[in-house]
């Protein structure tokens, strides 16, 4: 395994570059509005920056690792990822994720090459990143939506956050029942805060670094070049747009009043805060109640899933993992994401 990883990819990763270029250059001949401006703004750019996190979530995990600084990492959400016997270098990638989910993701699957933990820590520590990935957001995306929506959009991340706090005690109480108990008598984080860290073992840590890290990023580039690539290029030709509208008329004619039809499809557009924007107005003119505003907005959201995953989450997590491994990932975050939010939106709905 050891031997593998420290191998770069060429001819894959060639193939690969070889796809995503032609994809492009077809795009570049043939799609209007698709220019060198777009393609070097639109796509590369936001390419290169997920490698780039990508890459450094890897160097950080293995670094961690080697040093034995799982612990001090960790040590805020240490005392409920032991309760939860999910783990210490969970907790580490659980720190990460409030800077960046990206590099959180490349650290765990790090510890799981490197056997620090098993398949189903790993499942259980991406769903606990759920609570960094939505605080991570909560700033800028609350004193946009308040002024616009007023106490309908205070109800929605009212609801939003119940819904987070829900799987989080769900996923808690899985791993306190289901995962085994950490092996006794490791050093705390005291006493791993008083080792010293040699010469030689940093010269270790730093030649392993070079042997095994370009490997790691070439394979996983070769599956997040192309699938980056492919979902580019069908934002460019549409089909989002169209999905989008589709499961808009789809939910807005089976639950929601038709008056909120313009803020579902709005809320799923590139521009997020123009569905909050038009929310804010047809509650203003007296078209939407408050009650039936804050529906539009959770049900904007549960149908924003597939389109949101398969657009923005989905490279990075076939590419990040294996596709196979990280289409579970994805499928087991949203689904229960989804679920929880029908859950408290029906609540809601019963309730008010």
């Amino acid at each position: 395994m050891r031997r593998r990883e420290s191998r770069f990819p060429y001819p894959a990763l060639g193939l690969s570059l070889t796809i995503a270029l032609l994809v492009v250059g077809w795009g570049w001949m043939n799609l209007d509005g698709l220019g060198l401006d777009r393609i070097a703004t639109r796509l590369l750019w936001p390419l290169m920056r997920l490698l780039l996190f990508i890459t450094l979530g890897l160097l950080v995990g293995q670094s961690i690792e080697a040093l034995g600084w799982t612990r001090r990492l960790g040590v805020v959400a240490a005392p409920l990822f032991r309760f939860s016997r999910i783990g210490d270098h969970c907790s580490a990638a659980f720190t990460t994720a409030f800077f960046s989910g990206a590099a959180a993701n490349a650290m765990l699957l790090e510890f799981l090459n490197a056997g620090s933990i098993n398949r189903r820590q790993l499942f259980l520590a991406n769903l606990m990143n759920q609570v960094p990935a939505y605080f991570l957001h909560l700033p800028t995306t609350f004193f946009i939506v308040l002024p616009l929506t007023g106490w309908a959009g205070a109800l929605y991340f009212l609801l939003t956050f119940i819904a987070l706090v829900g799987r989080t005690i769900g996923v808690v109480a899985y791993g306190r029942l289901f995962c085994q108990a950490p092996v006794p008598g490791l050093a705390d984080a005291a006493t791993l805060s008083r080792q010293p860290c040699s010469a030689n073992k940093l010269t270790d840590v730093v030649a392993g670094i070079r042997k095994r890290l370009p490997g790691r990023v070439g394979r996983i580039a070769v599956y997040v070049v192309p699938i980056y690539v492919l979902v580019f290029m069908i934002n460019v030709m549409g089909g989002f747009d169209v999905a989008r509208q589709w499961l808009a008329r789809f939910v807005v004619t089976s639950v929601l009043p038709m008056e909120s039809l313009s803020v579902v499809i709005l809320s799923f557009a590139a521009e997020f805060t123009s569905g909050f924007a038009a929310a804010g107005a047809l509650l203003s003119a007296g078209v939407l109640t408050v009650k039936q505003t804050v529906i539009a907005l959770l049900a904007g959201n549960i149908v924003a899933f597939p389109i949101r995953a398969l657009r923005h989450q989905l490279p990075r997590y076939m590419g990040i993992f294996s596709p196979a491994l990280g289409l579970q990932l994805l499928l087991l975050g949203q689904g229960l994401r989804v679920i929880s939010l029908i859950l408290v939106g029906v609540g809601y709905f019963g309730l008010v």
